[in-house]
């Protein structure tokens, strides 16, 4: 061997195992994402997901192939389509919301299943703790921090400061919403809370109906999978009963929606990519902690705004991380 191919040689024994290090296994694993709602709504999501698996080295159609499912709004879809991916024996089940998770978990124990946004995981019971949950479920949980419930009620009272009463609709069907109305009760000082609740979506009139009668001057609108598909018709309720609305998601105000804070999804959605990352090394589920938020977001509509007559203070405007004109 000359002194040329001793160095090449040499070359190759460092470089070799970097590289292994720096990508996946050359063998494709197989993901099935599900969604509680449409492509047009949850789409967003999926892209953020796929951006931070490619920060971990697994690129759609080289090393990682990705099955989408969509309930498309309809609750008794949910289940069906955790049915299609769980029969695809994926390597791992993404869920996008609450109620996709509580469906998956019902229907495997075997498969690894990583949240990108479900609401209040340990209050739902989908994990023991969020430091060790068991089980298969891990990734990203969207309320643990109660104090959200507390700064939501603060906002709603800068821009509206003569409230003393706010409706907040809550779906009982998600497991997460007595905890938070909880939440907001101990900390609503100086406003009476109405609690509404929106099993189905024909209730939304009847709703909106009955926070009226009850007076109330305000709305906050609690974090749901099947809110979120109502969001345009949520969004015109407000409007026509003047009510200023806080929402938890940034599509309400794209829709219309006056005003929004709560956790950035699509970057949890990108968070959720490591989790994924992790198992498909080889960790188990049950041992890497469920994430909390660690980017928000409050975004005004100032439309909005001057068309229920409100005079948005400028300290809100310059916490604000966007104001749509």
């Amino acid at each position: 061997m000359t002194m040329m191919d001793r160095r090449v040689f040499a070359g190759a024994l460092i470089t070799l195992p970097l590289a292994g290090r720096a990508q996946p296994a050359t063998s494709v694993k197989r993901l099935g994402y599900v969604a509680a709602n449409t492509p047009s709504i949850s789409d967003r999501f999926l892209a953020a997901f796929r951006q931070g698996l490619a920060d971990h080295g697994w690129v759609e159609g080289r090393n990682v192939v990705i099955e989408a499912r969509y309930a498309d709004g309809q609750p008794d879809r949910v289940a069906p389509i955790v049915a299609e991916v769980v029969r695809a024996k994926v390597d791992v089940i993404v869920s996008a919301s609450s109620a996709t998770t509580h469906a998956a978990k019902a229907a495997t124990q075997s498969i690894p299943i990583v949240m990108t946004a479900s609401a209040d995981a340990l209050s739902e019971g989908l994990v023991d703790s969020l430091a060790r949950p068991g089980g298969n479920v891990t990734g990203m949980t969207f309320l643990a921090s109660p104090e959200i419930a507390g700064k939501q009620l603060q906002l709603l009272k800068e821009i509206a400061p003569a409230v003393s009463r706010v409706a907040v609709l809550s779906n009982p069907a998600n497991r997460s919403h007595a905890a938070y109305a909880r939440n907001l009760k101990a900390r609503a000082v100086g406003v009476a809370l109405q609690v509404v609740e929106v099993a189905d979506p024909d209730q939304l009139e009847r709703a909106f109906a009955a926070i009226v009668g009850a007076r109330a001057g305000a709305l906050l609108v609690l974090t749901d999978s099947m809110f979120v598909g109502l969001n345009r018709r949520i969004v015109d309720g407000a409007a026509q009963n003047r009510l200023p609305a806080l929402y938890s998601q940034r599509a309400f105000v794209e829709a219309g929606g006056l005003m929004c804070y709560g956790p950035s999804l699509l970057d949890m959605s990108r968070r959720a990519a490591t989790h994924v990352d992790k198992i498909l090394r080889g960790e188990k589920p049950g041992d890497i902690p469920v994430e909390q938020p660690s980017k928000f977001e409050m975004v005004i509509n100032l439309k909005t705004a001057k068309a229920l007559g409100l005079s948005i203070p400028q300290s809100s405007l310059l916490r604000a991380d966007e104001v749509l004109q």
